[in-house]
């Protein structure tokens, strides 16, 4: 009868470690694919948003001059065509960067009014409107303002997520722990305090004969 409740003690411990290491092992699976996701919001942010980030205060920049030469009235026209083309050029080259970076549909709708904005800004330079020049660069810088607020919202949804995943990640590993200290309390139970049970013997009522 010890036997078999030895055997069946050790069965019914060998069952909760079973069922505690199945959920563990699933909870560990979940915390890697969160990991990953983690990780992919991180590389989005750097990759996607403060990159994205940089061209943009680039274009800003080279905008601001287009816009200072085409108002100045010290200067000849020859001199503000050659500076405002290569300037042009410039911004041309990092529309090449920029166009090949992840963008939403919104991004790309105020993207391509900004390409626009340039495509009157190198018109307007060859029959020297500076005025329009002017106003063109006006309505870019502002596309721009609009492209960075959109940045800084994708960028912040990205760390909020990135946090979630991080939160829910801490909360499972601290349920694996908590699992397996009451699969240990279990299993001292079943194979080691059941058994100094067993072996402690109570002592007969002497005879009465």
């Amino acid at each position: 009868m010890s036997d078999h409740k030895k055997y069946s003690n050790k069965t019914k411990a060998a069952f909760v470690l079973l069922i505690v290491m199945l959920i563990i092992l699933l909870g560990n699976f979940n915390t890697l694919r969160n990991s990953k996701n983690v990780n992919e919001n991180i590389n989005a942010i750097y990759k996607d948003r403060l990159v994205v980030a940089h061209y943009i205060f680039q274009y800003s920049k080279q905008l601001h001059f287009i816009k200072a030469e085409a108002e100045k009235l010290d200067l000849s026209d020859n001199i503000k065509k050659s500076e405002i083309i290569h300037t042009l050029d410039i911004i041309h080259n990092i529309d090449d960067l920029y166009a090949k970076t992840v963008l939403t549909n919104k991004e790309k709708q105020y993207f391509d009014t900004f390409l626009s904005s340039c495509k009157e800004i190198n018109k307007q330079v060859e029959n020297k409107n500076w005025s329009k020049i002017a106003s063109s660069s006006a309505e870019a810088l502002k596309t721009l303002e609009s492209l960075s607020q959109i940045q800084i919202k994708e960028g912040k949804a990205k760390l909020a997520n990135a946090n979630a995943m991080y939160s829910k990640n801490n909360s499972l590993g601290q349920l694996q722990i908590a699992l397996l200290i009451v699969l240990g309390g279990i299993t001292f139970y079943l194979l080691i305090v059941k058994k100094i049970k067993r072996k402690i013997k109570i002592p007969e009522p002497p005879s009465m004969n």
